[in-house]
């Protein structure tokens, strides 16, 4: 008498239940491109992205990469603007990804225990909402003084998204994780926005 091993065909089952769930997702792409010349920040360093070594004279190509740490799309640690704040190699990893929704600057309450984006300026009297909320990071454009204050309440920021608008109203998890840069301010990043079927 054969028995079929159950456990193989529960683990098979498993795996075609979470590709599917995978097919019926969808990605979105919230990253600027990077290229050499590229616009910056006043008073941030050039981005120079320079070939170095060739398939044809070497027999495989490498690309020299200078610009600033906050450079495209890029978070920001509470380092950035804050005598003593954590770096980026110092934040769990968990705090660069996780459930999101598209705020808006004129809402009076926002959700709990996610990430909050915006497509529209971010004003620091929305702050106190955001920490009251406990906001797992806030990403778009941030004013100067709104950024200070999310840092220095320990909130990573996310700065020069792109698509937001196609989140709104929409279930999704945001991705945006750093280089793990010892004692680093800031980082550019693949940001995505990984939204399910809704």
């Amino acid at each position: 008498m054969r028995v079929r091993c159950t456990c193989r065909v529960q683990r098979k089952a498993k795996a075609e239940e979470s590709l599917c769930c995978w097919r019926a997702m969808r990605v979105v792409d919230l990253s600027v491109p990077l290229y050499d010349g590229m616009a910056v920040y006043e008073g941030d360093p050039a981005v120079r992205i320079t070939t170095v070594r060739t398939r044809e004279r070497d027999g495989w190509e490498v690309r020299q990469l200078q610009m600033g740490s906050h450079t495209g799309t890029h978070v920001d640690a509470p380092t950035h603007m804050h005598e003593g704040g954590a770096s980026l190699d110092e934040i769990p990893l968990d705090r660069f990804f996780g459930p999101a929704v598209v705020a808006s600057v004129t809402d009076t309450v926002f959700p709990a225990d996610c990430g909050l984006l915006f497509y529209e300026e971010v004003p620091a009297s929305c702050v106190p909402l955001m920490l009251a909320a406990h906001a797992r990071f806030v990403g778009g454009p941030l004013s100067e003084e709104a950024e200070r204050l999310l840092l220095a309440a320990s909130v990573v920021t996310y700065t020069d998204l792109v698509n937001v608008e196609e989140l709104a109203g929409k279930s999704f998890t945001f991705y945006g994780f750093p280089l793990r840069i010892r004692g680093g301010d800031g980082s550019p990043v693949r940001a995505v926005a990984v939204v399910g079927d809704d």
